[in-house]
């Protein structure tokens, strides 16, 4: 059994026991939640939604908060004698798929 949830604007297929790490939510390690923007369930035969499927859950439990490593982002103009060298470290929270109720 398999489920492609909404998170951030991206789509993630889950199923039971997988991690994920997800864009930063405000919750605290331990802590359980419940996503209810589920896009497709597939248990034996696919059940898809307009836009969501109606009844259908996923219990997530959150395991952690981090950062990403960190991406270099480095311009260089090649007449202008100019360099712009900036960073970026994206916040995720790691959680583990519990359950998913269709």
């Amino acid at each position: 059994m398999y489920a492609i949830i909404k998170n951030g604007g991206k789509q993630y297929k889950v199923q039971e026991g997988d991690y994920l790490n997800l864009d930063r939510l405000d919750a605290s390690p331990k802590e359980k939640i419940e996503v209810t923007e589920v896009l497709a369930v597939n248990a034996g035969e696919l059940k898809v939604g307009a836009p969501f499927v109606d009844g259908a859950k996923v219990e997530l439990e959150v395991i952690a908060n981090g950062k990403d490593k960190k991406v270099i982002i480095f311009k260089k103009r090649r007449r202008k004698d100019s360099k712009l060298k900036r960073g970026f470290r994206r916040q995720y929270t790691k959680v583990k798929v519990l359950s998913i109720t269709a």
